[in-house]
């Protein structure tokens, strides 16, 4: 095969970003859970403004990411052009909410008053913004070449030249399955 490469690099991509979505997840849901039960009590977790969008956004984009690279593992599995479909579109759209809950990890740090768990999660979230990125930019590469993996060429292509082949055909000539 000569697309093999780029499944050898989807692989381990696919499995760092698991690995760290399930870390967003995890960090995102257990400070939620500290924020909204001692919001009051224990001024450290307060932080400002943007620390309950800041969990939310990255609680959503840990939740889309998950989803993205299960469907990025069904794409690997297959490797077909309809499997690259789903797998990009859930990878954009997982790739923009990881980018809005960047930028509110970007505000968050330019803020100061925050603390050491979400230093943790903001870092991950810069960290997947990168890597959702070069995942997307990897699956986009069928588009200039079969080299780089299957591509929406190669079924446009063959749609095209499927189309061709057919022959139409006259109205009366075509059998009626329901004539009385």
């Amino acid at each position: 095969m000569v697309a093999t490469w780029s499944k050898g690099v989807l692989r381990p991509l696919l499995l760092i970003n698991f690995m760290m979505y399930v870390t967003v997840l995890g960090l995102a849901g257990w400070s939620t859970d500290k924020y909204i039960n001692h919001n009051t009590a224990h001024q450290r977790m307060r932080g400002n403004i943007t620390t309950m969008y800041l969990l939310i956004f990255s609680l959503i984009a840990g939740a889309t990411g998950v989803c993205a690279v299960v469907a990025g593992l069904v794409h690997v599995c297959a490797w077909r052009g309809d499997s690259l479909a789903s797998a990009v579109s859930s990878a954009l759209v997982s790739w923009a909410m990881t980018t809005i809950a960047f930028g509110l990890a970007c505000k968050q740090i330019s803020m100061r008053n925050r603390h050491t768990d979400l230093k943790a999660l903001e870092a991950f979230i810069i960290i997947l913004t990168v890597t959702q990125l070069i995942y997307l930019i990897m699956l986009h590469l069928g588009i200039f070449s079969s080299r780089y993996g299957v591509g929406y060429r190669n079924y446009c292509i063959n749609a095209q030249m499927n189309m061709e082949q057919e022959t139409p055909k006259d109205s009366a000539t075509v059998a009626r399955p329901y004539a009385a």
